[in-house]
């Protein structure tokens, strides 16, 4: 097979086999309490605080300094920013102006964590892609490791939309379809060989930026409002010293 297809192809099977076996996990457990679901939350927030912080953004400052580093960043939390904007008013005109009554939004929240997701499985692509034109042993590996860091990220995308209701095909092709920007990174990695450090540095940053948000703004709140005890805490710092360790291997 065309090194450059391998990788692709390899490139698109981590991503869509790490979040759609995240996906599918999701549905593992029938009837889950309100507990098990705000533990399930809050480690998913944590592996992405972990993530983020100790992978993302260092490595786009270090790729591209921290001019570029911030810039990607910021360009993210407003692109989710004005996303979210779009989707409220979108969902508020389909319920002509009121809310819904006894019931949160958690489809919105697992579309829009959908959304950081796919842009994060990019710049991981890349990475494939690029480790794909030094080594094709190193780029197997790389690929390996990004699909097991895809699984949580599965279940927490899928998560609030099984919450909000959405059936499971949906949930699980919604799944799939957040991993397939990893192929197309990789694809673009083995191709153009040597990206800019600009770029790359704005792609992390981006991507970190954008799951920053997400993570404060959506998956924390909902995880302490579906229990108040401590167990939501305790997840999202088992997240944190399980993120630590994946941003370590990676």
């Amino acid at each position: 097979m065309n090194a450059m297809l391998l990788s692709t192809v390899v490139g698109t099977c981590a991503g869509i086999a790490g979040t759609g076996l995240g996906g599918a996990l999701a549905f593992a457990l029938k009837n889950p309490g309100r507990r098990y679901l705000s533990t399930v939350l809050g480690f998913s927030a944590g592996l992405m605080i972990a993530v983020v912080c100790f992978d993302l953004l260092p490595r786009s400052v270090e790729t591209g300094g921290l001019t570029y580093g911030l810039s990607g960043a910021f360009s993210g939390v407003a692109a989710l920013v004005l996303l979210q904007e779009l989707l409220d008013r979108i969902r508020s005109k389909a319920r002509g102006g009121r809310a819904a009554a006894g019931k949160k939004d958690y489809i919105k929240t697992g579309i829009l964590l959908g959304i950081g997701i796919a842009l994060h499985n990019f710049p991981e692509g890349l990475a494939i892609g690029t480790g794909f034109t030094a080594l094709q042993s190193f780029g197997t590996g790389l690929s390996i490791v990004i699909a097991l860091h895809d699984i949580p990220e599965g279940i927490a995308m899928a998560t609030p939309m099984r919450m909000g209701g959405m059936k499971r095909p949906g949930v699980i092709l919604s799944a799939l379809l957040a991993g397939i920007p990893t192929g197309i990174g990789a694809l673009m990695g083995y191709v153009l060989g040597e990206i800019s450090d600009v770029f790359i540095s704005l792609c992390l940053g981006f991507a970190g930026g954008a799951m920053l948000y997400i993570t404060c703004s959506e998956l924390i709140p909902e995880s302490h409002d579906l229990h108040r005890g401590r167990i939501s805490g305790m997840g999202l710092m088992a997240g944190i010293f399980a993120g630590m360790i994946i941003s370590r291997l990676l």
